[in-house]
């Protein structure tokens, strides 16, 4: 017999708060995280917004030994689990943490950490390389650093599925518990990519936004949208049995009801043209969920602010809600955050949640020219309040993964 699956803790680090509350108040004050590259010196590239955390200083939640023995990326997701554990409540007394998961994913790890020594090796030589090399750049250590810190001793796993990563990794959370195998799992995604060996790699790639103003960069559904900006982050939620949260009194956000996978098997960087591979991870979620299309209120798109994604995610959700399509709210919350990547899905689960929450819907920002082929109402500009009983939220990667969650008002 299946269990139901709420959710019970939230903790974020975003480039438009250091918290999930920070994080919500700038989707609600429509704040833009994006502004001109700081983290390295990007004169020689094309590219030269990203979406970076703000006034971040690893040694105010690290001592000095720690701080230089995890990756800009680990640090993000440690501090991001710490925020959820806490928000929870979960204590050793009311949870038997040996039943406690981490499923935390990151699209590429730790490349920080990878450019930094290749460059030693290219320049001081091999003897020189860190031994704490591997244990900083392998894109597990997110996941193993999380259950180390907060002595989680469940499933430990690292879902990696490029942009897809952590709506992958809430998805399997969500299902290891609906069929008991964990009471708790804490799931999301971090990403700590804004260096110059991430930034070359998509610009010469033409993935990245080629816009001279912040305000024009990210610009999903937009006609003039040129590409994705990269963003840097993390978010984790506390994925929980029914029972078990209700049994230690747990605050409950919402209910995790249904998941969706899919494979376009149809190119390494582009997704499948008619949006075929991702409709039907939305229609695997909805029956998973048991929810018709018409009982979607509202839906937080991958929306990355490339042409083909933002077209094609328009041409899936038609396939996928039909005629309810012409109904449901969807914006893409990317022209706050930019695109986090392997963390893009959990920081927009999050804000799913706060929407339903606050029974407000995030609008897609500095919107202005409309594109005939992106038709649906992608929420331009303003908030709109609504109750929101029923969200979806899409996340689609390179190599054609294509994941939906549905997440549902407790009742």
């Amino acid at each position: 017999m299946s269990r139901r699956v709420v959710i019970t803790g939230l903790g974020a680090i975003s480039p438009i708060g250091n918290n999930v509350n920070e994080n919500w108040k700038g989707i609600e004050n429509k704040v833009c995280g994006i502004d001109r590259i700081s983290l390295f010196d990007a004169s020689d590239y094309k590219t030269k917004f990203a979406a970076e955390v703000k006034n971040f200083n690893p040694l105010d939640h690290f001592e000095v030994k720690q701080a230089r023995h995890l990756d800009r990326s680990s640090q993000f997701v440690i501090i991001a689990a710490r925020e959820a554990f806490k928000d929870s409540g979960i204590t050793e007394e009311n949870t038997d943490f040996e039943r406690c998961g981490i499923y935390i994913s990151s699209g590429i790890g730790g490349l920080n950490t990878i450019q930094d020594q290749c460059e030693v090796n290219c320049i001081k030589g091999h003897n020189r390389v860190s031994p704490m090399f591997i244990p900083m750049s392998i894109a597990n250590m997110p996941a193993g650093n999380v259950a180390i810190d907060l002595g989680l001793k469940g499933e430990s796993m690292a879902i990696v599925t490029a942009c897809a990563s952590s709506t992958h990794a809430i998805g399997e959370a969500y299902k290891t518990i609906k069929y008991g195998t964990e009471d708790i799992v804490f799931a999301g995604g971090t990403e700590a990519s804004i260096c110059r060996a991430g930034i070359a790699g998509f610009e010469n790639m033409k993935a990245l936004t080629n816009a001279t103003e912040k305000e024009r960069a990210s610009i999903p559904f937009d006609k003039e949208r040129s590409g994705f900006v990269m963003g840097e982050g993390a978010a984790v939620l506390v994925l929980e049995e029914l029972e078990h949260a209700q049994k230690r009194g747990a605050k409950i956000y919402a209910e995790v009801v249904g998941f969706g996978a899919t494979s376009d098997a149809y190119h390494i960087t582009s997704p499948a043209p008619d949006g075929e591979g991702a409709a039907r991870a939305m229609r695997r979620a909805m029956e998973d969920a048991n929810i018709k299309p018409e009982e979607i209120n509202y839906i937080n798109a991958h929306g990355t602010s490339t042409h083909l994604n933002d077209l094609t995610e328009t041409l899936a959700v038609k396939k996928a809600l039909g005629e309810a399509a012409k109904n449901v709210m969807m914006s893409s919350t990317k022209g706050n955050t930019g695109h986090l990547l392997g963390a893009a899905g959990a920081i927009e689960a999050i804000i799913c949640v706060k929407a339903i929450e606050n029974k407000l819907v995030p609008p897609t920002i500095n919107y202005k020219e409309k594109d005939e082929e992106c038709d649906l109402n992608i929420v331009p500009n303003e908030t709109v309040k609504a109750d929101i009983k029923v969200a979806m939220s899409n996340s689609l990667g390179f190599g054609g993964h294509n994941s939906s969650i549905i997440l549902k008002k407790f009742a």
